[in-house]
């Protein structure tokens, strides 16, 4: 399986804190990826630094063959990385539609009638077709995170990187969200999940890695990981030798 993303000893400090401690691994081709940490180990920095916003004090990263360790964040996206946030950015004043269109023309560098159908398509994708015309801002929480996956999918992404999308929504909202993230990764593109609700992970992931203070210290079977005394010790709080 070829490499879609890969990470070669990536770090990043800011003075005594450590966000990125020699990371590396790799990510193929169709993949999807899950990561867990206790709050604060640098999960949402490794993000940063993966799609630019965040330069790298060490270490390279390789996507689809090509170094980008020092591509500006446009540059990655328009080279096919997308991302979700934590907390749904939209653009509140403007429709579902506009947002859309925003990441079709910019990052995915269409235009006209094919962005129009292009993005139309997505929001069917995403369950959001009936709220094109709807702004943004009036949107549910469970819509946002759709909206947010619309915007991500709307760029064309061959990497998908989703930073706790299932956080705060119902259980049945979770299950309706996975199973769009299991069609999204159905279709080809590879995928880095973030996220703490551990059982909506492990119904979608491959491989799982866990970090902790800027550093993988597991990685391997979902189910294995996650039987691991150390990660329960140091994500789930639980003594090793309880």
């Amino acid at each position: 399986m070829p490499a879609v993303l890969k990470l070669d000893n990536l770090a990043k400090s800011f003075g005594a804190i450590t966000v990125a401690e020699r990371l590396s691994y790799e990510v193929g081709q169709g993949e999807a990826l899950g990561v867990i940490g206790p709050n604060g180990a640098g999960k949402t920095s490794m993000f940063n630094l993966i799609t630019g916003t965040l330069s790298a004090d060490a270490g390279r990263i390789q996507f689809n063959g090509r170094d980008v360790t020092r591509l500006s964040a446009a540059r990655r996206s328009r080279a096919g990385m997308a991302r979700s946030f934590q907390v749904p950015q939209p653009f509140t004043h403007m429709t579902v539609f506009e947002n859309a269109m925003v990441a079709a023309t910019q990052s995915a560098g269409l235009r006209g009638r094919d962005a129009e159908r292009f993005c139309l398509d997505v929001l069917d994708r995403t369950g959001l077709f009936g709220k094109a015309n709807i702004a943004a801002g009036r949107l549910t929480l469970l819509e946002r995170k759709r909206l947010e996956l619309t915007r991500a999918l709307c760029a064309k992404p061959s990497l998908l990187l989703l930073d706790e999308i299932a956080g705060g929504l119902t259980e049945a909202e979770c299950v309706s969200l996975v199973q769009t993230i299991k069609d999204i990764r159905g279709s080809g593109v590879s995928i880095i999940w973030i996220e703490h609700v551990v059982h909506a992970l492990l119904a979608v992931v491959d491989r799982l890695i866990v970090i902790d203070f800027g550093k993988k210290i597991a990685e391997g079977d979902p189910r294995q990981i996650m039987e691991s005394a150390e990660v329960q010790q140091i994500y789930l709080g639980i003594e090793a030798d309880a």
